[in-house]
């Protein structure tokens, strides 16, 4: 083979080792060290632990709510650990529904390193988890995808029976998101896909898609195309705020809008 060539291959490799690399770095930001837990802010809640069907150990808190309907199953964002929920959780909890929020692999206290492939399973297990061992009834369980998490309760919404799905501030693609965040990267290289887009048109259970026209990070747009690409029964609800933030700056609102569709479920 002519050394032209060799070269050539080298460098193709080296490019593409490269973008897998800058891919995985600009998509995950995961954080070992818990920084807060549910007792901090007064609510009693179970420190928990979940197995996938791969052998990853994950970690998960149940925050418990007086007569409960139901039981959210949190899929976070990309960032932090479930330890950074915890001003979430204390409004959901006020709302008088429980939660369960898991770190996925690679997160706070749970094993194992971060993947499309692999959050898709963490979910899973902890929804089986939910079912099985608390015995929470399909019924009761409400599906909540905060960011990159709406891709990850949305996938799971279409592989297994749930009441309603709640997805706040998430994005249509990762693809889509590459494109307007790193308009040089090549997207037709990027491995995950996260398609919530492709997917939410099949989700035939209640929807309840919130985003914050402020928001710094996803543009808002994304959540307009995927209410659009939703079946009914939808609603379409506009946050203040930036993308972390907007459940606290307008927790009026963000908290009614909750409140009120799990009422009519």
């Amino acid at each position: 083979m002519p050394k032209n060539i060799v070269y050539i291959i080298i460098v193709v490799m080296f490019l593409l080792g490269y973008l897998r690399y800058f891919e995985y770095r600009s998509l995950y930001f995961p954080m070992e060290e818990m920084e807060y837990t549910p007792a901090d802010i007064g609510l009693s809640y179970s420190d928990e632990y979940v197995m996938t069907d791969d052998g990853m150990k994950l970690n998960a808190w149940l925050i418990p709510a007086k007569d409960s309907r139901f039981t959210l199953l949190f899929c976070h964002g990309n960032g932090g650990n479930i330890s950074h929920r915890i001003n979430k959780i204390e409004i959901l909890n006020s709302l008088g529904v429980s939660v369960f929020i898991f770190d996925y692999r690679g997160y706070g206290r749970s094993t194992g390193r971060p993947s499309e492939g692999g959050f898709y399973k963490d979910a899973l297990a902890a929804y089986e988890y939910l079912v099985s061992e608390r015995k929470v009834p399909y019924d009761r369980i409400v599906l909540y995808g905060e960011s990159l998490g709406g891709a990850v309760a949305t996938h799971l919404a279409l592989e297994r029976p749930v009441e309603a799905l709640i997805i706040e501030s998430a994005f249509t693609s990762t693809p889509d998101m590459a494109r307007e965040l790193y308009p040089f990267f090549p997207t037709f290289f990027i491995s995950s896909r996260f398609d919530t887009l492709a997917k939410i048109k099949d989700i035939r259970v209640p929807k309840l898609i919130m985003h914050a026209k402020e928001d710094d990070i996803v543009p808002f747009n994304h959540s307009v195309r995927l209410f659009n690409a939703s079946s009914e029964p939808k609603r379409h609800v506009v946050l203040k705020g930036s993308h972390n933030d907007s459940h606290q700056d307008s927790r009026d609102i963000y908290s009614s809008e909750i409140q009120g569709f799990l009422k009519g479920l």
